[in-house]
């Protein structure tokens, strides 16, 4: 039975998000993005330790939603998983870009 990475099935979590849009983990320079999308990439790992020993460890993710609209569903869809929380917003050339926090 092959068990899929975290990261895997939290790509496939924002892809069903998106529902036929692009999602993106870490794209390089030369990757043609389409909009909407979602780019996400690692941004910090939470560690507890107990008795001198890793007790539990999260991935945080940093997730990008990027559209040229700004009453978009889809951060809100976003901000409905558990452990997620919205960080900021701002817009760039027309486009919004909200940024949310996972810990996966």
């Amino acid at each position: 039975m092959i068990v899929a990475q975290p990261r895997e099935y939290l790509h496939q979590i924002l892809l069903d998000i998106l529902d036929g849009y692009e999602c993106y983990f870490q794209p390089p320079d030369n990757v043609q993005i389409s909009y909407p999308c979602i780019v996400y990439d690692l941004s910090n790992d939470d560690v507890d330790y107990a008795n001198n020993k890793r007790y539990r460890s999260m991935k945080r993710y940093e997730i990008t939603i990027m559209d040229y609209d700004p009453d978009s569903d889809i951060p809100d869809k976003v901000g409905e998983l558990e452990y997620c929380r919205f960080v900021r917003h701002y817009s760039q050339d027309n486009l919004h870009h909200f940024i949310y926090e996972i810990y996966f």
